[in-house]
């Protein structure tokens, strides 16, 4: 267990090389060799195997390393690459970064597989094949060299990008033999190296973006400068679905820099030379919008909404063990609560930008999306261009949080572009654009009721989730049996040993569009599971921890949210005495493949400001990669979720969102962060995300610590409705 405390490599974009399809590793005419190796389950994909190339060395041992996700600050850049460099035995010293491409993938009939950096799946969903890539090469390395020196491979080593023959004591370096390696067959089963003999896995690695980064060299999307580009700025009907009926942009069409103004029936645009005139040309166009049956929807229209579907005789049925309605009936105490999260937009720091250019059949894309494969797709079929006439050119996200997934913002800007054909056109949205025409966080109310026995231990557990579906109504699935595994995330898979369990779910979609928010259903069902443990340890008498504990099943999937609660809690020294007026607030929880679990310590004053002395929060991986940006991800996971806790909400009044800017939709302040102490706890034998399960633990152990100091129970966020305030 390892607990932190918050008290020379270059990046490139890899436009794409010609490669040939074939199994054999190919060399190329500068660098040494360019490593592939094959899928099979890409096989059905192609005609002939697929290559799937992640690596080439420079006559000079440069080691250049392929990333084929996106970064936005989550550190993959870094962490991926070092998988493929512990098993090549590389010299990371001399490793260059550069991205894939998601036209190359295309090309290559995607031999890089899945480029969305989505659901904390980078690592966890790679990590075998590109492991088996720096196997693979590595193998190739010593193969050629042994040939080199007519020795068995086997008495030949590598460490640090160079090859050793231990008897002779001979090497060669990597640059050096490549070329020669290149020409070998690639081997059919490599041996993975035992965690144990890992040599970066688990080391604190610099992330490879930090100096461009700091010397503000790094290009994000909005950076995108292109010659004779021009620049737009749009608004969409303020009511979602709404249409554009017409519009006078008599006021702004001879004015200085503007280009153009187009209706394009969902939002109008204005074309600029640069986006400020855009973007103020903009505000003096009167549009007269159809905003369809919608435009009186309010926030108490949909609370209305979901209490009804709570009432439903027939729900959709997500975990049923035993017989809940008989067990609560013959419960000696029965404790019922409702929860309730609300809506929430992204606000990425960088708000939706997409440049496009569109030249004949051509179609060149700088987008910030998480997505590169479906910015592709999307701008193809907007464009009307065949999808191998399409470049998706990779640049740095400012933020995502999920936001960047979806393709809304890319299809506007190719819809732009294509009415200004040959010009390339930045479009980039205001703060107000973003948070008003989100993809939010779907508003969730909960309700539980806990039956307890004699002995205070719990026999029965009923969850109803009255939500939106994110599944249906934004990616347009079928649900399993009726189930959308967001809404009753964290409530279908609970890990404690109740008998008797039944979770259900009401189905309640509104005119407001829902995404996927960072940490999506764990971001806000722990808050109400964990806080209604506590409720019901409080109702047995018994000490939370314990309580816990006592209901966790002697099994392998439950021993990981035994050990990551232990490690925490004792991190956060759980049962010693705390200052006067200082109370502790605990919550553990599982998603994404990991384990987490966080001790708040709070204080609230008389004039309910709330204190935060100490934030506890920690995770168990299975395998800690970089240890120091796993650090990285859970301190910004605490300042994304204490913002979402005591300020983030978004209400809708005559089927607007009423929050525009960062006045009113307010975000933590540097003097506001509290002391955070993050607990790295590997079990090892699995690989889970990081990204996403941080913040999963935060909302229930501050509410349940907050809860403690008050007296009362708090059931909703965001805290600033409860007239709750960050005390600095």
């Amino acid at each position: 267990m390892t607990t932190h405390s918050n008290s020379g490599h270059s990046v490139a974009d890899h436009s794409g090389m010609d490669r040939r399809h074939f199994l054999k590793v190919s060399g190329t005419a500068s660098a040494g060799m360019s490593l592939g190796f094959f899928l099979p389950e890409r096989a059905h994909a192609a005609d002939t195997p697929q290559l799937n190339v992640w690596i080439e060395i420079e006559p000079n041992n440069t080691i250049v390393i392929r990333y084929a996700r996106a970064e936005m600050g989550q550190g993959s850049m870094t962490s991926a690459p070092m998988m493929i460099a512990e098993e090549l035995e590389a010299d990371w010293k001399k490793v260059r970064v550069e991205y894939a491409t998601a036209h190359e993938n295309l090309r290559t009939k995607r031999a890089y597989g899945d480029m969305a950096s989505v659901g904390s799946r980078t690592i966890r969903h790679s990590q075998e094949y590109l492991r088996k890539a720096g196997a693979t090469a590595r193998e190739m390395l010593i193969a050629s060299a042994a040939q080199k020196w007519n020795v068995p491979a086997s008495e030949c080593k590598s460490s640090l990008s160079r090859v050793t023959h231990a008897p002779s004591k001979r090497s060669l370096t990597y640059g050096q033999l490549a070329a020669d390696a290149a020409k070998l067959d690639a081997p059919k089963n490599v041996q993975l190296k035992d965690p144990k003999n890992w040599t970066l896995i688990g080391k604190s690695i610099p992330r490879v973006d930090i100096p461009e980064i700091v010397l503000g060299q790094r290009s994000y999307g909005i950076d995108t400068q292109l010659p004779g580009m021009l620049h737009a700025a749009v608004a969409a009907c303020p009511v979602f679905n709404g249409k554009v009926k017409s519009f006078d942009a008599s006021k702004v069409e001879n004015r200085r820099g503007i280009v153009k103004v187009l209706n394009m029936g969902e939002f109008v645009a204005v074309v600029a030379d640069n986006w400020w005139r855009a973007k103020e040309a903009l505000r003096e166009v009167a549009v007269d919008w159809d905003v369809g049956e919608h435009g009186t929807l309010t926030s108490a229209a949909i609370m209305a909404h979901f209490k009804a579907g709570m009432e439903q005789s027939e729900l959709a049925v997500a975990r049923n063990d035993g017989n809940t309605p008989d067990a609560l009936s013959k419960s000696a105490k029965v404790v019922e609560a409702e929860y309730f999260t609300p809506y929430l937009a992204h606000a990425t720091m960088e708000p939706m930008v997409c440049t496009a250019w569109l030249q004949g059949d051509k179609l060149e894309v700088w987008s910030s999306t998480q997505n590169p494969e479906a910015t592709l797709a999307v701008s193809a079929a907007t464009a009307g261009v065949p999808q191998a006439n399409v470049k998706v050119h990779p640049v740095q996200l400012g933020g995502g949080l999920g936001r960047k997934s979806p393709q809304d913002f890319t299809r506007q800007a190719v819809m732009i572009a294509k009415a200004m054909a040959g010009k390339p056109v930045k479009m980039l949205w205001s703060r107000e654009e973003e948070i008003q025409h989100g993809l939010y966080r779907p508003a969730s109310l909960m309700r539980f009721k806990g039956g307890l026995n004699a002995n205070g231990k719990v026999e029965a557990l009923h969850i109803r989730v009255s939500a939106p579906s994110i599944l249906a109504t934004l990616l347009k699935l079928p649900l399993p049996r009726g189930v959308d595994g967001q809404a009753v995330a964290s409530f279908s898979d609970h890990p404690y040993d109740i008998p008797n369990t039944l979770v259900d779910y009401a189905q309640r979609n509104t005119n407001v569009p829902v995404g996927f928010w960072r940490t999506v259903g764990h971001s806000q069902n722990p808050f109400g599971r964990e806080c209604f443990i506590d409720e019901l340890a409080i109702a047995a008498g018994k000490d939370p921890v314990a309580f816990r504990l006592d209901m966790l099943p002697n099994t392998e999937k439950s021993k990981r949210d035994r050990s990551i609660l232990e490690a925490v809690t004792k991190a956060a020294a759980w049962g010693s005495q705390l200052p006067n007026g200082v109370f502790r607030g605990v919550a553990e929880t599982e998603g994404y493949g990991s384990w987490t679990a966080c001790v708040c310590e709070v204080s609230v004053n008389a004039k309910n400001e709330v204190k935060i002395h100490r934030v506890v929060i920690g995770i168990d991986p299975g395998y800690a990669v970089n240890p120091d940006n796993i650090v990285a991800q859970f301190q910004g996971s605490v300042v994304h979720g204490l913002t979402a806790i005591f300020w983030g909400e978004n209400t809708i009044k005559e089927g607007r969102v009423e929050q525009s800017n960062f006045h009113d939709y307010r975000m933590m302040r540097l003097n506001e962060m509290p002391k955070v102490e993050v607990v790295i706890a590997p079990t090892g034998g699995f690989w889970g995300g990081v990204g996403e399960p941080a913040q999963a633990p935060l909302a229930p152990a501050l509410v349940n610590a907050i809860s403690a100091a008050m007296g009362k129970r708090i059931r909703s966020l965001p805290l600033k409705n409860h007239g709750l305030t960050l005390k600095v």
